[in-house]
């Protein structure tokens, strides 16, 4: 699956909720914080992270690609 952004980067909480990784704010911070989400093949806990095109998004058995437009 992919997702298209059409800035620098997006933040790795906003990543899962647009990619419907997580229903909300609160379920993608939980998840992160739980260690359940890997970029790029290792586990990040940070909410912020600057994710940008490339970057590769998994959490439950499922990766995400961050494209830029």
């Amino acid at each position: 699956m992919e997702i298209t952004i059409k800035d620098e980067f997006i933040k790795l909480g906003q990543a899962l909720k647009l990619a419907g990784l997580a229903e909300n704010g609160a379920e993608a911070k939980e998840m992160i914080a739980q260690g359940a989400v890997t970029v790029n093949g290792e586990i990040d806990t940070r909410r912020g992270r600057k994710c940008r095109p490339g970057d590769v998004i998994a959490c439950g058995g499922k990766q995400v690609t961050v494209k830029c437009l």
